[in-house]
């Protein structure tokens, strides 16, 4: 049977977005009226077209089904969570790499009060919430013991837990569970909660919000030759799966996020691809994150090696995908994305 997929196209920005949803001409996306659409693109695995909102109506009777059913959950406002407010801006999640080895700051806060001043410099730079790792997965990476990840992070966890929103960026259950009891507001499984079978039961006992992240491979072999069928569907098949495993195994709350994983087992080509195209995700009806800062892509297009000189590419890509209505970016440099943000935002306002 062929499989349809639905992309909201053809978008308009700022006062001119919000007088054309106003006058119906438009949809906004994920409840957005300053960014709304009056397109989409109807792909299958072997071809694609483009038709107006107000052209739906012609669709054959199962094909019309099968898309207002995706555009109710394009243009379906998430509701808030783990500090995430889904409005009009995207939501800035902060990044600190507890470690020796990641790949773009790993043994600049390994230290317990280089860990504990950076973490209070992101709180100053107004992010949503910091995701806090103990593992480095960068390509090429080895695994960690529990015992040796716990030691890194348990310090931090247990002075900021409770006093600002944090993230847990872990692949073991017990890691996960140690976190959520000191206030851990949040989950993210890099492997997409395929690494450990018993992260799903801990996270259904406290109903703890977490991201479906995508991984081809394990961060040791993922940067190996990685090979799709077709990338973007790929994902979006993986994310229907995962949900459907996540729904199958008592999570009822609707506190998801998806990410497809940029540099997770993907080339220049898969990476693009992807970031050009991240709308589709939203006929998922959950929020999309996009972990892009500092990615070698970056490096790929520019020709900037050094990992601490990509945030001009950081912030281009950041700015592209919030126009494509992305609700969180993961990103080192708090202060520069939002900062971009705002003028951009200002910008198309005038």
């Amino acid at each position: 049977m062929k499989k349809y997929y639905t992309r909201a196209c053809n978008f308009y920005y700022g006062k001119d977005s919000k007088k054309l949803v106003k006058q119906k001409k438009t949809l906004p996306l994920k409840g957005n009226s300053e960014i709304s659409f009056d397109k989409i693109e109807i792909l299958t695995r072997k071809s694609s077209k483009k038709i107006h909102i107000k052209k739906i109506k012609n669709l054959s009777k199962n094909l019309k089904k099968k898309i207002t059913s995706d555009l109710k959950l394009i243009i379906k406002k998430n509701k808030n969570f783990s500090n995430f407010y889904f409005g009009n801006s995207p939501n800035i999640m902060g990044i600190l790499n507890i470690t020796p080895d990641s790949f773009s700051d790993g043994g600049k806060f390994y230290k317990k009060n280089l860990a504990n001043k950076q973490l209070i410099n992101l709180i100053n730079s107004g992010p949503s919430i910091i995701d806090v790792g103990g593992e480095s997965t960068r390509p090429g990476s080895k695994e960690i013991s529990q015992k040796l990840e716990w030691k890194r992070i348990e310090p931090l966890l247990k002075k900021f837990g409770k006093r600002f929103p944090l993230s847990l960026d872990t692949r073991k259950s017990e890691i996960m569970e140690k976190g959520i009891r000191i206030g851990v507001k949040l989950i993210n499984d890099i492997s997409g909660l395929k690494y450990d079978k018993k992260s799903i039961s801990v996270l259904k006992k406290y109903k703890t919000p977490f991201i479906i992240h995508h991984i081809q491979g394990t961060p040791d072999t993922m940067q190996v030759n990685p090979k799709y069928k077709n990338v973007l569907f790929d994902i979006y098949d993986f994310f229907e799966e995962r949900i459907k495993y996540a729904r199958n195994n008592g999570i009822k709350h609707n506190n998801i996020i998806v990410d497809p994983g940029i540099g997770f087992g993907k080339n220049l080509k898969h990476n693009m691809k992807l970031i050009s195209n991240i709308s589709i995700f939203h006929s998922l009806g959950f929020p999309i994150l996009l972990g892009i800062s500092r990615k070698r892509f970056i490096k790929d297009v520019s020709g900037k090696n050094d990992s601490k000189q990509r945030s001009g590419g950081t912030i281009a890509t950041s700015l592209f995908s919030m126009m494509q209505g992305v609700q969180i970016l993961r990103v080192h440099d708090v202060n520069d994305i939002i900062q971009g943000i705002k003028v951009f935002k200002k910008l198309i306002k005038s």
